[in-house]
């Protein structure tokens, strides 16, 4: 009796350890879930709210512009918390703020996701960037309390952790996070700044990036 507790005991502690190793692979290589702690991304996401975040569709699905990415704020951020924003411009735009309104390689882009009645302005002073190679314009849909792109510079692609797809909790607000779409927006012919590797744009447009910087 004695030897089958002992069984029993050992199967257990078996079955925990093992089921702790799947955890901790899926929750590094395959998806994380991320509480929404500041209000930048009113009302697409509110604070308290649970996403998950995919990390594994990154490495065969680049980011497309208006991707929620969830990202490690670069050293122009005095905080450590990861950040949760939108992607705005990608390896190669060049993005300017006019008029309160959104720029992408001369053209107006529309957000219908932004907070309602609120305009972009700059933050600092500067209205015009190019982005580097392997990096992203990320903004938060509540622009008149974000701190983005606009205060940091473009994120290198190397401190973003992934891609929010799901919102599940509380239960009443479960649902996928889907990518806007710019069909108004046509791709840059020639990239202001040659990247290497391949990024995909909204409109299905290829453009080069190294994914490993």
């Amino acid at each position: 009796m004695i030897e089958r507790a002992r069984g029993c005991l050992l199967e257990a502690a078996e079955t925990l350890v093992l089921t702790l190793i799947i955890f901790l692979v899926i929750q590094t290589f395959v998806a994380q879930p991320y509480q929404v702690e500041q209000q930048s991304m009113e009302n697409t996401l509110l604070p308290h709210q649970y996403v998950l975040v995919d990390k594994l569709t990154p490495r065969f699905d680049p980011y497309k512009r208006g991707d929620i990415v969830v990202f490690t704020p670069p050293g122009g951020s005095s905080s450590s918390t990861p950040f949760i924003k939108r992607v705005i411009g990608l390896p190669g735009d060049v993005l300017d703020l006019r008029n309160g309104h959104v720029f992408i390689n001369g053209q107006e882009i529309n957000e219908p996701y932004v907070y309602p009645g609120q305009t972009t302005e700059p933050l600092g002073g500067q209205d015009h960037w190019v982005v580097p190679p392997n990096t992203f314009f990320v903004m938060g849909d509540h622009r008149e309390n974000s701190t983005d792109s606009r205060v940091f510079g473009p994120v290198p692609i190397a401190n973003i952790i992934g891609r929010a797809w799901l919102r599940y909790w509380p239960l009443h607000t479960f649902e996928v996070l889907a990518t806007p779409r710019y069909p108004d927006l046509s791709p840059l012919a020639v990239p202001s700044s040659p990247p290497t590797g391949v990024l995909q744009d909204e409109a299905g447009a290829r453009w080069p990036f190294d994914r490993a910087a």
